[in-house]
């Protein structure tokens, strides 16, 4: 339950939340949004490239394996379809 106990009259009143309008809530949301992004550690661009050369392999490897497997199996199904 939260609020604010008004000592004088020894009741608890709720706090009140000023609404914000749309222009005020993305105002906000772009304060924070470059707040977040200040606290960022952004790599070097030597390690960006380095990233990106293992990111372009792990790609390549897969989409052979899942080639290979897609063949294999297409034929297989080939082959069984045909008995």
């Amino acid at each position: 339950m939260g609020g604010v106990l008004d000592v004088s009259k020894e009741i608890l009143v709720t706090a009140k939340k000023k609404k914000q309008n749309i222009i005020q809530r993305i105002q906000r949301f772009w304060r924070e949004t470059i707040g977040e992004l200040r606290k960022v550690t952004w790599p070097t661009p030597k390690e960006a490239w380095k990233m990106t050369r293992l990111t372009l392999i792990v790609m390549v490897i897969m989409s052979l394996i899942l080639g290979i497997l897609d063949f294999v199996f297409s034929r297989l199904v080939t082959f069984l379809v045909a008995l």
